[in-house]
């Protein structure tokens, strides 16, 4: 009866009863399941009943109390609560109407996905047009409700709101003057994500809306206007930006002196309460955001740029969560917000815009210094296509001053800028190398809690721009006391670890052997960070009341660090693997139910099967298996590193290989020609089929003409390297043994894309040869006669007066490869 006495919230006085009500509902969060079906029924009930109390306060309480029981499942045991709810709504009384909109508020924020759901028979038919009813009510609290409610199903595009999408905007347009801030509000942040998915229905109004947002940028209420800045960040990643420049730029031009002057009002408004130095401060815990580790994704490099694409969404830079605060009070926002999505229509105004930005870098004022970090970051890719003298110079130099600012905000934003232009710029930073160095390392004396993480990114990222060019005894003993030091402070169970090892990750791989001196001690730390958690994991499996499940991001970050070290030092790791138990704990990770540590396990697996293959080949037969069943494409990066590994093992297995083909090929040709499939995925796909067929080509050629056509177009832009060679090899291998009419038109193109690797013409040429060969001059002339210039020049260039297009000889413009031979 212990549940009965603490629901004391229907007597007793306000904060009592409120307080009952909250107790009441963690014990249902924690206990609902053990409760008695009378206890149970009697909650539901009372909860009904007081829905319409008197005080606000205890409405609120009670409708936290009924999401919280339909939190846990309880909607589907409770099927007279939502038509209870909507029934109320048309309730006389205004306390009945407004506890009954705020508990389906709570529950439309807490259960969106089941109530667009046939487990539910679909009530949001029903309630979406009943919601709509109250866009017009004259109370300001339930129209408030009201649109909140219907927010919740914008981003998932469920069906019963898109049915009645022209009516929802209609009505919101209806109240964009409303009196409430909270009404306007809503309404902001319904057109921000009616922008990410249904543009086509907001596009005849957008220059109204603009017109709108910007007003609603200035206004009074705080909160309405940080909602409204919002949209600009929106609309500059939308098509309208990326397709139509010269419009949208339009836009931004004609109102760029509105948005000046909205800079001066929050600048002149904001600044004056700023402590403009405060790095003395210690952070207070609720200053640090939670930091998540994002496991290792194996990826090929391009010839574009050598920049690989993020697949998951997962995350984005901490930059744009970092700006949220500073969005409010300055318009030079603007300026970043469209820097992505409208740079074409921006760059003939950069030239002088960068210099001005940068000079107020040294700005007096710590908000324009921080806001100005963020803005230049946002246009770090047109800074670094520039000569490196005119503009990286001087702005790397004033963002390494304000690393060291004397204000915690623009040492955070200068950190997350510098981060972005080191991922831009690469090895155009070695030449000053020393410099950077200096000022990171410096900061660690300066830097409080919550900057020293964000100064770790900055170092990890340093080091996957620049690589083996850090790798200098100069630069290593400037570098690593400090992280070291860092290291042996921190105990196993300190979250502060994961950016110090994510870094420290980066930092091994980038120094290769300089790493060798700090390698033992920290080898042997991952891996007990990797035996602690799975034992932990082991011990809450099998009493759950007695223990905790462990935070398996230590885990993943150890696995990801243990991978830096293997691809930094490559066979010096050999002797760290022999005296370890890496293999049987990477065994077990590979089982475990959560992603993102198989993710990881399977790039280690990659990594140490590189560096030291003696040690995984006995464990080929425990891991392929497991391997084949994670050939699943709906979990994108685990598929992705999985497939990788296989291909390096297939490689140092060569014939060897032949009893695991048919575990996992078929899976693998599946992938290539799935639609849709990310780029990586593809890549990887792709090389590890060729690498099969490299070394077991009478295995994999019979399913050639399966995959041939993804996989010429898979690989057609990823950078020459040594996968990219032996997948190449293996394809020619295969063609050889399997000579199939295949489409060799893709194949030319993918060939044509080396640009070094005089064996690979040789196997190519052999190829044109026989396929001439097999279809006789007249029908490769006029085969030959379909092919786009661009591709016969390159040809031209690779085999020359071979290739005789329409009956004219194409000049190669140099020394003909074959010829050299």
């Amino acid at each position: 009866m212990k549940y009965y006495n603490q629901f004391l919230i229907y007597f007793k006085n306000e904060p009592t009863r409120s307080l009952s009500g909250l107790i009441l509902k963690n014990n249902v969060k924690a206990h609902f399941q053990n409760f008695p079906n009378g206890v149970t029924d009697f909650i539901k009930s009372e909860c009904l009943n007081n829905i319409g109390d008197s005080s606000p306060l205890i409405r609120a309480t009670v409708g936290i109390l009924i999401t919280t029981i339909a939190s846990k499942g309880e909607l589907q045991n409770w099927p007279d609560l939502l038509p209870k709810l909507c029934s109320l709504l048309d309730s006389e009384d205004y306390n009945t109407c407004e506890g009954a909109f705020g508990a389906l508020q709570k529950i439309c924020e807490d259960s969106a996905e089941i109530l667009d759901s046939d487990v539910l028979d679909r009530p949001l038919n029903i309630m979406i047009p009943k919601f709509l009813q109250f866009f017009k009510h004259s109370s300001p609290k339930i129209r408030s409700h009201a649109v909140a409610c219907v927010n919740q199903f914008i981003i998932s595009r469920t069906q019963a709101l898109m049915l009645h999408i022209d009516s929802f905007i209609e009505n919101l347009f209806a109240l964009a003057g409303d009196e409430e801030p909270e009404v306007r509000k809503n309404v902001c942040r319904a057109l921000v994500m009616l922008l990410e998915v249904r543009m086509d229905r907001l596009l005849p109004h957008m220059h109204n809306i603009v017109e709108y947002m910007l007003q609603r940028t200035q206004d009074q209420d705080e909160n309405v206007a940080l909602e409204a800045c919002e949209f600009w960040l929106t609309l500059a990643e939308q098509p309208i930006c990326q397709t139509h420049t010269v419009q949208a730029s339009a836009i931004f031009q004609n109102h760029m002196s509105s948005y000046m002057n909205i800079t001066r009002i929050f600048l002149l408004k904001n600044t004056q309460g700023d402590v403009e130095e405060d790095e003395t401060i210690p952070d207070s815990e609720q200053d640090i955001r939670p930091r998540f580790h994002r496991s290792r994704t194996v990826a090929q490099q391009h010839d574009e740029d050598g920049i690989e694409e993020e697949e998951e969404d997962d995350d984005e830079i901490d930059d744009d969560d970092t700006i949220s605060d500073w969005n409010l009070k300055s318009g030079i926002l603007v300026l970043g917000a469209i820097a992505e999505g409208c740079m074409q229509g921006m760059i003939p105004y950069l030239p002088e815009l960068i210099p001005h930005l940068i000079q107020c870098l040294s700005d007096k004022k710590a908000l324009v210094r921080s806001i100005t970090c963020w803005t230049l970051s946002r246009y770090a890719h047109w800074v670094v296509s520039q000569p490196p003298d005119t503009y990286l110079k001087p702005l790397m130099t004033e963002l390494l001053k304000r690393i060291l600012d004397s204000n915690k905000r623009v040492q955070e934003a200068a950190c997350s800028a510098f981060a972005t232009l080191e991922e831009e710029a690469c090895t155009e930073l070695v030449p000053y190398l020393a410099y950077i160095l200096d000022t990171l390392v410096f900061a660690f004396s300066k830097y409080q809690h919550k900057n020293l993480l964000i100064l770790y990114d900055a170092i990890g990222t340093l080091a996957d721009s620049v690589g083996h060019h850090l790798n200098k005894p100069e630069y290593i003993q400037m570098l690593m006391p400090p992280l070291i030091q860092k290291w042996n402070m921190l105990k196993d169970e300190d979250k502060d670890l994961f950016p110090l090892l994510e870094c420290l990750s980066s930092v091994a791989t980038a120094l290769q052997s300089g790493f060798l001196p700090y390698c033992e001690p920290v080898y042997q730390r991952c891996v007990n960070l990797v035996q602690k958690t799975l034992a932990q994991a082991m011990l809450n499996n099998a009493q759950p009341d007695q223990y905790e499940a462990p935070d398996k991001d230590f885990m993943i970050v150890a696995l990801d660090l243990l991978s830096g070290l293997a691809e930094g030092l490559g066979g010096n790791i050999e002797q760290l693997v022999a005296r370890s138990n890496i293999l049987t704990l990477m065994y077990q990770c590979m089982q475990d139910k959560m992603p993102e540590v198989r993710q990881s396990s399977f790039a280690l697996l990659g990594d140490l099967t590189k560096a030291c293959f003696q040690h995984v080949k006995p464990c080929i037969a425990d891991f392929m298996p497991i391997l084949g069943t994670n050939l699943n494409p709906e979990f994108i990066s685990v598929c992705n590193n999985a497939t990788w590994a296989i291909g390096e093992i297939s490689i140092q297995m060569g014939i060897e290989m032949q009893p695991y083909i048919p575990m996992v090929l078929h899976q693998l040709v599946e992938i290539i020609n799935r639609p849709n499939t990310p780029k990586t995925l593809l890549e990887n796909t792709a090389i590890t089929i060729g690498r099969l067929g490299y070394v077991c080509p009478q295995e994999v050629a019979p399913m050639l003409q399966q995959f041939i056509r993804p996989w010429c177009t898979s690989l057609r832009n990823i950078r020459d390297n040594e996968e990219k060679d032996s997948a190449f090899r293996g394809i020619c291998t295969m063609i050889s043994v399997n000579p199939i009419v295949f489409d060799f038109r893709s194949y030319a193109d993918t060939s044509s894309s080396f640009v070094t690797g005089y064996l690979m013409i040789i196997y190519f040429l052999q190829i044109l040869h026989g396929f001439k060969n097999q279809v006789g001059d007249e029908n490769w002339r006029r085969f030959s006669d379909q092919f786009p210039l661009p591709l016969k020049e390159r040809l031209a260039a690779f085999y020359g007066s071979f290739l005789i297009w329409g009956g004219e000889e194409v000049s190669p413009p140099g020394l003909l490869f074959f010829e050299f031979f």
